[in-house]
């Protein structure tokens, strides 16, 4: 009877991640991504962070998938929450966000969702391929963690190296 319990309880645990990672509403096709991003860089300024853009769509699973697992786990949340500035930048049929994505050097061409970092000045210092992030159905907590820490604030500044 306790394994039946488990094996239930573990189910239903499963089935509520995977609906809300289904359902997930992370982007908005109406967002105005140009102001969203000056906005992000105005705070980052202020907060010495970088600004963390991820692009991609509500119809993209990996999407949404990379988000449930940066939400859901506190190392990873805290990370993000402590260097970065998020902003979620649509690309969907109802809007490409064509202007953004050129002004950010097409990261489009790694496909979705796609990372891109700019320092606290609006300067774009890193684009990633999340692919390269991927692991099984999910993505790698130390790749994602690694990824994180080496596009800090910290590990760009030269005075974090000096002796």
């Amino acid at each position: 009877m306790k394994q039946y319990i488990t094996i239930v309880l573990l189910f239903s645990c499963f089935t509520v991640f995977a609906q809300t990672e289904e359902k997930a509403h992370i982007y908005d096709p109406a967002a105005n991504a140009a102001s969203d991003i000056k906005h992000a860089v105005a705070i980052a300024l202020k907060e010495h962070k970088h600004v963390f853009i991820q692009v991609g769509g509500n119809w993209c699973v990996w999407c949404r998938r990379f988000h449930a697992q940066v939400l859901g786990d506190t190392t990873l949340s805290r990370l993000m929450k402590d260097n970065y500035v998020l902003v979620h930048v649509n690309y969907s049929p109802e809007n490409k966000n064509e202007k953004v994505l050129a002004s950010l050097g097409y990261p489009q061409r790694f496909g979705y969702p796609v990372f891109v970092i700019l320092d606290s000045e609006g300067k774009r210092v890193h684009t990633q391929n999340s692919g390269y992030l991927e692991e099984g159905q999910g993505y790698s907590k130390k790749k994602v963690e690694d990824f994180l820490k080496q596009w800090s604030p910290a590990a760009l500044d030269p005075k974090t190296y000096a002796k």
